[in-house]
């Protein structure tokens, strides 16, 4: 997968919204057929009517159940819900039919509760991240409230029109109430975004928009769970089918193998006395384990890792202990500095030395003193630029942050409107 798309925005930006002009379900087999949304619904004929796996967002479930009625071979008998988030429940109500048997994994409801009670302080932080990646002209419709019928909680196995159906309950993906969906007679798996929008890529164990942080043993577990059923064909929530028994475990392999040496390493440096900071910018991976970093980063994983096992204290300050912040200070800083202006100078100095990060550090200050200081909003906007243009558009959530921050600095350089 390229890092970057024809208008240069991250690829993964691309599978999000790759259903924009869809007008036909997509055969996978000669029985599942794909509506691609923000997060893709599959629908599954049987001999008694149909099973869908997600719905698909609020947005577009007109036109999802438009596509999959062309497709349909009878009744929608079950919705199988891969995880609690709104692009893979948000058109249950309109697609769920008078006999339609929602299921899904134990913790759904739980984790749309999470969802629903920090929905203001949540839908802040997403609109600053997707703002230029899917523009809008209103916010979307509130996400449904949506009850299982039924949840599960290890397995549950069914038999609907002939086909044979086993649910998997999988945490640690994207959501900790994620289940996947196994046809041992066809040998195929769902497993929506237990790995990611994108096959064989570094899960994002805490999400840069903010999400109850998934523990990245529960992962390899749920990993493991899938790699044990052997399957010829795997489905993920997003991008194309991976096919083939051997290519599909040799990925599983590999993402294991890679996930295992970030958990190993981190918690070998801290058991070294190393701080977080350190481990970020000193594990790699080796070669032979290199996995894509396109929603999750292996530097992110690895404090996720260290705040998993250690908690929030790093025991770097005690002043982390209280309530008061390092900014309470920005503007003695400044003064003892000489003012914004100097350390926006320092701060080009140390871009100009090809170390944006620490120009960083100084402008926080700066500008957290003087909000409005040109020099530093400059050298902000510049130290930005050159993160973005070193990160190579891969990691979706780096580029989007990124550019809203870049977004920002020129809104304040434009001044008032």
């Amino acid at each position: 997968m390229s890092a970057t798309t024809g208008d240069g925005k991250p690829a993964l930006a691309s599978l999000v919204t790759a259903g924009a002009g869809q007008v036909e379900a997509e055969a996978i087999t000669d029985f599942i057929y794909r509506v691609k949304d923000i997060s893709n619904a599959y629908l599954v004929r049987t001999g008694d009517g149909d099973l869908l796996i997600n719905a698909g967002f609020m947005d577009n479930a007109e036109r999802n159940r438009t596509l999959f009625a062309k497709v349909a071979s009878g009744p929608l008998r079950r919705i199988i819900l891969t995880q609690a988030h709104p692009d893979h429940y948000g058109g249950v109500p309109l697609l769920r039919e008078a006999q339609t048997q929602v299921i899904a994994g134990a913790g759904f409801v739980e984790t749309w509760r999470y969802f629903h009670d920090l929905g203001p302080y949540l839908a802040r932080r997403s609109r600053k991240l997707w703002a230029s990646t899917l523009p809008r002209k209103g916010n979307p419709p509130p996400p449904p409230e949506v009850v299982p019928d039924i949840t599960v909680e290890g397995r549950h196995a069914f038999e609907l029109g002939g086909r044979r159906f086993e649910l998997i309950a999988t945490p640690g993906g994207e959501t900790l109430d994620s289940i996947s969906v196994w046809m041992p007679d066809e040998r195929i798996v769902f497993t929506g975004n237990l790995f990611g929008p994108v096959f064989l890529s570094m899960p994002n164990l805490t999400t840069v928009r903010g999400d109850k942080p998934r523990l990245v043993q529960r992962y390899l577990r749920s990993l493991e769970a899938v790699r044990d059923l052997g399957a010829e064909l795997l489905i993920t929530g997003h991008g194309e089918p991976v096919r083939g028994a051997a290519t599909i475990r040799a990925g599983l392999d590999r993402m294991h193998a890679a996930v295992s040496f970030v958990r190993d390493a981190t918690i070998a440096g801290m058991n070294d006395g190393k701080d977080v900071h350190t481990l970020m910018r000193e594990i790699r991976l080796p070669e032979e384990l290199r996995i894509g970093e396109y929603h999750g980063k292996l530097a992110w994983a690895v404090r996720s890792i260290w705040e998993e096992h250690s908690g929030w204290f790093h025991y770097d300050s005690s002043t982390s202990l209280y309530g008061v912040p390092r900014s309470s200070i920005d503007a003695d800083l400044a003064q003892l500095a000489g003012g914004a202006g100097a350390l926006a100078a320092r701060a080009r100095q140390k871009l100009d030395e090809g170390r944006p990060l620490e120009a960083l550090h100084l402008l926080d200050v700066a500008l957290g003193a003087e909000p409005a200081q040109a020099d530093a909003l400059a050298v902000k906007k510049a130290a930005l630029q050159r993160l973005l243009k070193e990160s190579g558009g891969t990691n979706l959530s780096e580029t989007m942050w990124l550019r809203s921050e870049i977004a920002a600095v020129d809104a304040l350089l434009a001044g008032p409107q």
